[in-house]
């Protein structure tokens, strides 16, 4: 494309879309560029745009696909990036359409659902939890993927199968043609509007649908294409199932993945959500027996009606990559050749079928389980069958399973690519067929290959770790799809794409599955949707036979200073790939595949750059460090430090939703620590402050008394709007309303009774500073609250020594100094270990973020934090009378890392009978200090806060973070303070209690 197409789209698309939507520099185009795929191409242009206004959102879209189609120039639509084989990437127009498109409507009987692109398939699963109902298509990625990805490339998942997938659940969608037109196909005046501007459109689909039902032996196909899953090409099924031409318009979208338009809505049937449930984790010494059992239980489902809901498969190296403890124990058996008749070697075969019963009832679950297991009885089972309706228990199978792409990829050999592929045989097929499709991938060479999944729909994924690093690997890969399309499509007829939609990987082998009549229908689709081919190109239609072996997108390593000085790097080029071989330790980030899990938990992610982002550019970065163009990589290192340095909450809730925990803020750490040196200003100030950490303190408070004194000369309105403009001119931390009075502890001459109940209660030093702000609804500084909660519930408090000196060290490994950190935390640790009497007393310490850094980092006490110890010890001390009155609860983010989550919201609500937890609010992003120097981070992680509180009636909030609590307070319109002043309010003590410590 020329230079000038894009300069001319882009002048005209800034006249209705803002500029900070618009991205064009280095960073951002290769950030976005990026998907979970094994491809990639770096867009010209990224637009995010916004559909929160629905009917406006879609006139932006109508008037962005006019100006490509006036320019031509190729447009590519994005949501969540999932997508595993090419689907959403572009070297042309990249619109992504995920945040900002996230509404969705609930029809008043709740069987229906209509819902944005951009909205999370678990969190639209959620919102229909209240009524017992779910969408249908449950991929193993739906906490993360879109409904504009699932739907789009048909993604289907474990229990759907065929008979639920996207396309059966689909009533009607509201799409964005590439001649800027709009269609509601289940608006009546839209259809009326669509007739006489597009007759001639209408007239042409059914043209389609009489020839295709004329050729009996092409319709006889597509049936029997579609009996089992297939999204190979596109979907050809609606011209035999519906009549109405704007059904199969509708219909024609699912698995279309961007080729024949946007899509802005979609209706879609809903399902019955099953209260009883059970699984169980079969095991069988070989695959083919695994895939008999499969057909056997297959076989008890019939019509509408089923017993066996799903069966996922696990292949050994599957169970191997998430260390299954029952592989592991086999594994040592047949090494020890304790197991008779098995060789070494064997264990190979063992082969897990995660199995799922569903019922209205525990008596009918009951009775499934036992129709299942006498099924079973025919087959050897390495174990003995047992089902759990635990959901703490079978969740624990559920995550192993959703965990296996990234989890295998993260043991794959660095600087080499994870890719998935996935298959489908028919159901009578697959002993044989998966057997086979085993041993072609092992005679290729890839021994660490896995075959795993939808068995129960004979829908099977194999991940690959793949070098490209050479000549020989690039045709390795080459002979071992063209094996695989030999196998499923000449041999058993089964389907190259099950789900996943057809991708890049597949677009050179559509025509050889589906043959040249059927092929010809895809093509006339193609041309009646998009004349021009401009939109999502080289994706189910690609001229090219040998497209699925270019565009590789390259791995590294991540160079990090203290990584660029090791030996052992050396860089290899191969047919225009650069790949890093090395033999220095790798950093966790090493690991991530780039899937996107991680993006449902991070805050920043559509407002700058989200965790896979980051680790995507400093790839980049590392790329053309190797290639010795370290001016772009200086370039593109000026522009990480705001999009992803400086806008890095460091608060590593992503860890939590990666398969393989990696945490994107220890990465954060790592990076600001090398812009640091001993001899820099910075790190000198920040060991200045360690060392006189009592003075800093002490400094600290006159300024907060200061700006007290300007909040009550000024008012609110006029301080915050003087303290903005420091901000933005001076880049002085931002003022605002919750900003806490100065406080100085004064626990010397403590009046409390001796007791054998004795806690050592370490306040952080934010609670030694920090008061209350003007305006608030409690009347004592939290430090003084503790302790007389502590008092009436008859325990002895004990502070450690010069406690104004001490402090846990989060301040310094946040701003990249841990070697100060470690020192702050070993002089902490010293002072509590002398206070608890070497561990005799359990210690306190009132702020959540600098407990999960003491528990981190000091191991020898019992360390918690108040709402754990009030639950813990407290408890049986108390009389809780709960209120009536609505409570809003913020969970932390350090509380959900050490697993604190539900003893927080069990305490609340033996404080009320009304908690509120706001459903989209993770992390605040007020991060420490970041939410006064970086305020807009905390704005926009906040950002659906108040609609929630207001919905919900709440007028206070809980938490246990007192800056968390000050952005809180600050977005969310009602007061937030510590979970301790609600116990105190609501309790008192129970007279003659027993001591239990």
């Amino acid at each position: 494309m020329k230079e000038r197409n894009y300069m001319a789209f882009l002048q005209e698309a800034s006249r209705f879309i803002p500029q900070e939507r618009i991205y064009t520099d280095e960073l951002r185009r290769i950030a976005w560029g990026a998907d979970a795929g094994f491809y990639r191409l770096i867009p010209q242009i990224v637009i995010r745009s916004d559909g929160e206004d629905g009917e406006d959102g879609e006139e932006e879209i109508s008037r962005l696909l006019q100006l490509a189609d006036r320019h031509d120039l190729p447009v590519t639509f994005r949501a969540a990036g999932t997508s595993l084989s090419g689907q959403a990437i572009s070297d042309s127009i990249l619109i992504v359409a995920g945040k900002h498109w996230e509404k969705c409507y609930i029809s008043p009987d709740h069987e229906t659902i209509t819902m944005q692109p951009g909205i999370i398939g678990q969190r639209a699963n959620e919102l229909l939890a209240i009524f017992g109902r779910k969408i249908a298509p449950d991929p193993a990625s739906i906490k993360s993927a879109m409904v504009g990805g699932i739907v789009m490339n048909n993604a289907s998942g474990m229990n759907c199968g065929t008979h639920a997938n996207s396309d059966k659940m689909l009533i009607s969608v509201r799409i964005v043609l590439a001649d800027g037109t709009v269609l509601d196909t289940g608006n009546s005046a839209s259809r009326a509007s669509f007739e006489k501007t597009h007759r001639s459109f209408l007239d042409r689909i059914c043209t389609l649908r009489d020839e295709v039902r004329a050729n009996e032996k092409l319709a006889e196909r597509i049936r029997y294409k579609y009996s089992i899953k297939n999204v190979t090409g596109l979907n050809l099924l609606p011209f035999v199932r519906f009549d109405d031409p704007f059904d199969i318009i509708a219909h024609l979208m699912v698995g279309s993945e961007g080729t024949l338009a946007f899509l802005s809505r979609v209706t879609m049937k809903t399902t019955y959500d099953y209260p009883c449930k059970a699984s169980a984790m079969l095991y069988f010494k070989t695959i083919k027996e695994a895939c008999h059992a499969v057909v056997a239980m297959k076989k008890l489902n019939k019509d509408d009606s089923f017993i066996v809901h799903s069966a996922e498969m696990l292949d050994y190296k599957s169970l191997s990559s998430v260390n299954d403890p029952v592989f592991l124990r086999y594994k040592g058996e047949v090494a020890s050749s304790l197991l008779p008749g098995v060789e070494p070697g064997d264990e190979t075969g063992l082969t897990a079928v995660l199995t799922e019963t569903k019922a209205c009832s525990a008596e009918e679950l009951n009775q499934n389980i036992r129709t299942i297991e006498q099924c079973l009885s025919a087959f050897q089972t390495y174990t003995p069958v047992h089902f759990t309706d635990k959901p703490e228990e079978y969740s624990k199978y559920w995550a192993i399973r959703s965990g296996i792409f990234p989890s295998v990829g993260g043991t794959r050999k660095l600087g080499t690519t994870c890719l998935i592929e996935d298959v489908a045989f028919h159901i009578e097929d697959l002993p044989e067929a998966t057997a086979e499709l085993q041993q072609l991938i092992a005679r290729h060479g890839y021994e660490d290959a896995c075959i795993y999944g939808h068995a129960l729909e004979g829908n099977y994924h194999f991940i690959l770790n793949q070098s490209f690093s050479s000549e020989a690997e690039v045709k390795r890969y080459e002979e071992l799809m063209n094996d695989v399309k030999t196998l499923v499509v000449d041999k058993y007829d089964g389907s190259l794409k099950a789900e996943h939609g057809t991708g890049r990987n597949m677009a050179p082998f559509v025509r050889y599955e589906w043959g040249e009549a059927a092929y010809e229908v895809m093509k006339a689709v193609k041309q009646l949707f998009d004349p021009k081919g401009l939109l999502n190109p080289g994706v189910i239609f690609n001229d090219d036979p040998q497209c699925h072996i270019k565009n590789f997108k390259p791995l590294p390593l991540l160079a990090t200073n203290e990584h660029n000085r090791a030996t052992g790097y050396q860089l290899q080029i191969t047919s225009g790939i650069p790949n890093i071989v090395a033999v220095c330790p790798p950093l966790a980030a090493d690991k991530c595949i780039e899937c996107g899990f991680c993006e449902v938990n991070c805050l920043s992610c559509g407002f700058t750059l989200s965790s896979r982002q980051r680790i995507v550019v400093q790839r980049e970065i590392a790329l053309l460090k190797l290639h010795n163009l370290e001016e772009q990589a200086q370039l593109l290192e000026k522009q990480y430090r705001y999009l992803g340095n400086q806008t890095c909450a460091g608060d590593g809730l992503c860890s939590m939703s990666c398969p393989m925990g990696i945490n994107t803020g220890d990465l954060a750490h790592l990076i600001r620590q090398e812009e640091l040196s001993p001899i820099s200003m910075r790190y000198k100030a920040g060991n200045f402050a360690a060392n006189h950490f009592a003075g800093i303190k002490s400094a600290l408070r006159p300024i907060l008394a200061l700006a007290n004194f300007g909040h009550s000369i000024l008012g609110t309105k006029g301080m915050s709007s003087l303290t903005k403009g420091m901000h933005n001119v001076l880049g002085i931390p931002q003022w605002n309303p919750a900003m806490p009075k100065p406080f100085r502890m004064k626990n010397k001459g403590l009046k409390q009774a001796p007791s054998s109940d004795k806690v050592v209660y370490f306040p952080s030093c934010i609670n030694q500073t920090m008061g209350l702000p003007k305006k608030s609804p409690v009347e004592q500084p939290l430090v003084n609250k503790m302790i007389s909660l502590l008092q009436k519930a008859g325990y002895e408090v004990i502070f450690p020594k010069e406690m104004e000196k001490l402090c846990c060290g989060t301040i310094w490994e946040s701003k990249g100094m841990p070697d100060i950190a470690d020192r702050k935390t070993a002089e902490l640790e010293a002072a509590l270990w002398e206070a608890s009497e070497q561990g005799k007393y359990p210690v306190l310490c009132d702020q959540s973020p600098c407990l999960h850094r003491m528990r981190k980092c000091i191991k020898k006490m019992k360390l918690y934090e108040p709402a754990e110890f009030i639950y813990t010890f407290l408890r049986d001390k108390l009389v809780f009378t709960p209120t009536d009155r609505s409570v809003a609860i913020h969970i932390t983010c350090s509380m959900r890392k050490m697993g604190l989550a539900d003893t927080l919201i069990a305490l609340a609500r033996l404080c009320s009978s009304d908690v509120f937890i706001p459903e989209e609010v993770g992390c605040c992003g007020f991060a420490g200090d970041r939410g006064f120097t970086h305020p807009e981070l905390n704005a926009y992680a906040l950002r659906k806060l108040r609609p929630e509180i207001e919905d919900a009636g709440t007028y206070i909030g809980y938490s246990n973070s007192r800056t968390c609590e000050i952005g809180l307070t600050t977005h969310a319109g009602i007061p937030y303070v510590s979970i301790v002043y609600l116990v105190d309010q609501c309790t008192k003590r129970k007279e003659n209690h027993q001591s239990e410590i």
